[in-house]
């Protein structure tokens, strides 16, 4: 092999370039080519590009490129790549304004892959979502968020049950992030003022395809050791820390746009942690002569929020002595008193007793507000009917978004190699309308379906023996029961999520004898598998774990129960893809929106769920099950578990279970595949992010 046909440096930069993009979280050749470089390092390390890297020496890189066959598919992911970053899949005009102000997105968490763990759930995943499909349609993008070197927690399981919380360090040198550098190689740091201490902020940079991320961190040696912990953990901490992470991620992400000569065309607010942004802002205008009023108003015409929390308790709130503890000096900088800036966050201004609530202070800034689904939409406006007295319920200006997915994020390889087979390698982009979705679901054979359904679900089923062997290894016991976990032919439902009591992961085993009837039907065989994390310092969520890891120990559901610990997105990749029915069935009208039963469906799954959230607007009565009907209950909460539990165990029993055993003479399901057709013909074209953000663009983020 001679220089001219084989240009290390070259090479070698394009898989760091590679790397360094987090469109690799959604490409699987990428992803492939990366394993390839070293299986286990990929497997132990979540599937992280930069640690594989760090793994190999420069000797034998180089060595395996001078593989023909590496540097044919090192091309192939790098010429997809800049094909992708040149792309401009959008009309010019919808975004011009955009181009020389970005959107700019804060977000307390956003998860864009399992290996960079900066997220805790669903409002990150959502968050990483939003990022990529801005990157997808060319919208120019930066998100704020918090660095957290620790990120939520690792999951495990004690031998009694009982959740346990560990957390590791993250170093920046082993995740796809840079340090935000000026020219001459020094970090760009701005401060914000805390108490009496003035706190060091310096930040990441993250790449996701055309989008930037911006990691906020403060474990900087200048700082007090107290506050270089604050970006340490996701929602870490008491009340003090809350709100120094939320002046951290609002006033030191406002500052460092501006450090970084960012000049947004609007700030999206996605939830009330950034609400404090708007202050900033506010500093901002008040130290070019304006007045308050106009200031404010300057302020209103830059800003947009989404509310997703539809609790009253699930806002964040802060006392009038903690707001004086820590942001005395900021208060002094508005020339407002104390009482005037807390009226920023209450509902009603003069009245003292109440408490600072950053969901206020969002919309008393924001020039427009949504919630997540049509009904969050309605609880919303119904909630917050106190900050515009005069207006009935329904005129209260907050609007609705209901949420989607990045379908490419959640897509099974194996799913693609059937939309590939049939509408070919470009299929994705040809999937503007539905009018082409119902094009490709008539064409997708129903064999074909059932073979990938299988495929799928055996994967899943072998996954769970290698994650529940682990664990019973840990707690000492014999790991030989294990490989018989789970059948492949059994019909599996999946409850993954936050463990949350509202969400109600035990509700299936409300009757015990009804249950173990309904799993133990050697006939018809159904499984259940849970995973889901509960907040450290919500017992009553670990306790709802405690209960099915006990029920999955009783001989009636042994074997076809399981809870895998440690719920993160790659565990979630998996379960979406495995299961076969995808089971929802949160206390209504308590789901914001959720989007977990969105990313089962190209991949062949059904949903079962509670008519709450994005579920009741999808749902046709022929694309899935609806647990009771949509309307309120009116009823007690035990009540209503009571009935929502029958109306459950009445759709298992007489339409769910029956319509996926019954089978042809060729052993096909063709109702169930008729009815997996229909949920991708009129879910999948609607309930994604490329949806989602086009109508952020048009109907928040661009001036009317």
């Amino acid at each position: 092999m001679t220089e001219k046909t084989f240009h290390f440096a070259k090479e070698r930069k394009k898989v760091y370039e590679l790397a360094y993009n987090l469109r690799w979280s959604f490409d699987c050749p990428t992803q492939q080519f990366f394993a390839k470089l070293s299986p286990r390092i990929w497997d132990i390390t979540n599937h992280n590009p930069i640690a594989v890297l760090n793994e190999i020496s420069e000797d034998e890189l180089r060595s395996r490129l001078m593989s023909k066959t590496m540097r044919d598919e090192l091309e192939l992911c790098h010429k997809s790549l800049r094909d992708y970053l040149r792309a401009v899949r959008r009309p010019i005009a919808a975004f011009k304004q955009f181009d020389r102000h970005p959107v700019a997105y804060f977000s307390a968490e956003i998860g864009i892959h399992e290996s960079l763990p900066i997220y805790s759930g669903g409002l990150g995943i959502l968050s990483g979502d939003h990022t990529k499909s801005a990157s997808d349609i060319g919208l120019n993008f930066v998100g704020v968020t918090l660095f957290y070197r620790q990120g939520y927690f690792i999951q495990r399981i004690n031998s009694e049950g009982w959740q346990l919380e560990d957390y590791n360090q993250h170093d920046h040198h082993s995740l796809p992030v840079v340090p935000v550098e000026d020219e001459g190689g020094k970090l760009v740091k701005v401060q914000v003022q805390i108490g009496r201490s003035l706190v060091s902020v310096a930040a990441y940079k993250a790449v996701v395809g055309r989008s930037v991320l911006y990691l906020l961190e403060t474990n900087l040696p200048e700082n007090e050791e107290h506050y270089r912990d604050l970006t340490a953990r996701v929602y870490g901490g008491d009340s003090t820390t809350r709100i120094s992470q939320e002046i951290i991620l609002g006033i030191g992400g406002a500052k460092l746009l501006r450090a970084l000569e960012y000049e947004p065309a609007v700030y999206h607010m996605n939830e009330g942690h950034s609400a404090f942004l708007t202050l900033e802002l506010l500093h901002e205008q008040l130290l070019l002569g304006r007045s308050l009023d106009r200031a404010v108003e300057e302020v209103k015409k830059r800003c947009v929020f989404t509310t997703h929390t539809p609790v009253a308790a699930g806002h964040d709130r802060f006392s009038q002595d903690l707001i004086n503890f820590s942001l005395s000096e900021f208060v002094s900088s508005l020339g407002v008193t104390l009482d005037g800036f807390m009226k920023f966050g209450r509902v009603h201004p003069d009245d003292k007793a109440e408490t600072f609530c950053m969901t206020v202070l969002a919309l008393k800034m924001s020039r427009g507000a949504n919630a997540v689904s049509e009904l969050n939409g309605k609880v919303s406006r119904q909630m917050w009917t106190g900050l515009f007295p005069g207006k009935k319920a329904e005129q209260v200006p907050i609007g609705h978004i209901t949420n989607g997915i990045h379908s490419l994020s959640w897509l099974a390889m194996e799913s693609r190699a059937v939309y590939e087979k049939v509408a070919g390698p470009d299929w994705m982009s040809k999937l503007e309308h539905s009018a082409e979705w119902n094009a490709l679901v008539t064409r997708l054979p129903e064999d074909e379906i059932w073979a990938l359904r299988y495929a799928l679900r055996r994967r899943l089923v072998e996954f769970i023996r290698e994650r529940m062997k682990r664990q019973q290894i840990r707690y000492g016991n014999s790991s030989a029961q294990v490989e018989k976990l789970f059948n492949p032919d059994a019909l599996t439902i999946g409850f993954s999520r936050r463990f949350a009591t509202y969400k109600r992961a035990p509700l299936v085993f409300t009757d015990l004898d009804r249950a173990a009837q309904l799993l133990g039907d050697k006939k018809r065989p159904v499984q259940i598998v849970f995973s889901g994390k509960a907040h450290p310092r919500d017992d009553a969520g670990k306790a709802f774990i405690q209960l099915i890891i006990n029920l999955s120990r009783d001989s009636r559901f042994a074997g076809k129960i399981v809870f895998v610990e440690d719920y993160d997105m790659g565990l979630a990749r998996q379960l979406v893809a495995g299961c076969d029915v995808w089971l929802n069935n949160p206390k209504r009208p308590l789901e914001a929106s959720g989007t977990s039963g969105q990313k089962i469906v190209m991949n062949g799954g059904i949903n079962c769920s509670i008519m709450d959230g994005w579920w009741r607007e999808a749902y046709n009565g022929k694309n899935g099950f609806a647990i009771g009907e949509d309307k309120e209950l009116h009823v007690t909460p035990e009540e209503q578990d009571k009935i929502d539990s029958q109306n459950l165990y009445e759709i298992l029993e007489r339409k769910l279970i029956p319509l996926f055993y019954d089978r042809d003479a060729s052993g096909l399901p063709l109702k169930w595949i008729k009815m997996i057709k229909e949920s991708i013909r009129t879910i999948a074209p609607v309930y994604n992010t490329t949806r989602m953000v086009k109508d952020y663009v048009h109907k928040y983020y661009m001036q009317k």
